[in-house]
């Protein structure tokens, strides 16, 4: 199943995951559209791809903006004549607590990732189903999207919208055969280098070291090419009966996520006062109540896999 024929968007791709999934793109035989807000990382990631064999052509632009996400399809269309692949990658931090916050920290975020994902996506939903041959939407999102993260509060704002978004595209877009997935990804980039407890990971990655095992299958952390190869699948035809999923990826770990759901029900005639709750809610749903951020397990003596885990070597 190979990507011949097919031409992708890659936004944020001119370094770190981004250009990992360009250049696996092209590896598969894909035309890409590169995207950053830097001339100069554009021109080296193409430089890159193209010297690997592959196509590609850059398009420098801050995600965001619909004239962006026009220029973006246009691109693919007049260099490549089509589009079949949109990979919404593109993002920026503004990492503080919430009280410290500023609106710009919040708005900045927001507008790349979030309205920068929705954009992109409505401008290549568009031209796919007028071209009729079907497409597929992946959306980078995070694990802080998934369970929240301490001073990321827009970001995880941004990341679980992003996947809201994707559940909702995969049921809009379904009848036109366009699949929208969510990729989560953990994996050593700029962005994680930044968290205390990934450092030793993201500087041996940067070394060229391999991680052990503990980050790779107990963490499920990585490097960008780790996570490259799921990308290229969910946009091949292989994958063409997935759709509105949340892929987690990261290191030897592969994971679907799950959507969320009810975990516990209790009923009562006539609604729930605050004297029933008062009274009740310890023993109906204190045993229920789900857990917050992300647990990080202090390394082992020997790192091994964890009970259950289905592991393919």
């Amino acid at each position: 199943m190979s990507l011949t024929g097919k031409v992708a968007i890659v936004t944020g791709s001119g370094r770190g995951l981004g250009l990992a999934y360009a250049q696996e793109l092209a590896r598969h035989g894909a035309r890409v559209v590169v995207n950053d807000v830097d001339q100069q990382v554009a021109d080296d990631a193409v430089a890159a791809i193209t010297a690997a064999g592959g196509e590609a052509v850059g398009v420098v632009a801050p995600v965001g903006p619909t004239e962006t996400a026009k220029a973006l399809v246009a691109a693919a269309v007049e260099h490549f004549g089509r589009l079949d692949i949109l990979v919404t990658n593109a993002g920026v931090l503004r990492d503080t607590v919430l009280w410290k916050m500023s609106d710009d920290d919040f708005d900045t975020v927001i507008n790349v990732h979030l309205r920068g994902t929705f954009t992109c996506v409505r401008e290549a939903a568009t031209y796919l189903r007028e071209q009729g041959e079907g497409g597929r939407i992946i959306c980078i999102g995070s694990p802080t999207g998934q369970r929240g993260n301490f001073g990321q509060t827009n970001y995880a704002a941004a990341k679980a919208g992003i996947v809201g978004m994707v559940r909702t595209w995969a049921l809009e877009l379904a009848r036109a055969n366009i699949t929208a997935n969510a990729v989560i990804p953990v994996a050593a980039t700029a962005m994680t280098e930044t968290v205390p407890f990934f450092k030793d990971f993201v500087d041996a990655a940067a070394r060229g070291e391999q991680m052990p095992p503990f980050a790779r299958r107990v963490l499920g952390f990585g490097t960008p090419d780790d996570v490259a190869g799921v990308v290229a699948f969910l946009a091949s035809d292989a994958a063409a009966g997935i759709n509105g999923q949340a892929v987690g990826v990261g290191g030897d770990r592969l994971a679907v996520w799950s959507h969320p759901q009810e975990v516990t029900t209790a009923f009562t005639d006539g609604g729930w006062s605050y004297e029933a709750l008062t009274e009740d809610w310890e023993s109906l749903f204190g045993g229920a109540l789900q857990s917050v951020g992300q647990p990080m397990p202090a390394p082992p003596a020997r790192a091994g896999t964890e009970p259950g885990e289905k592991v393919r070597s």
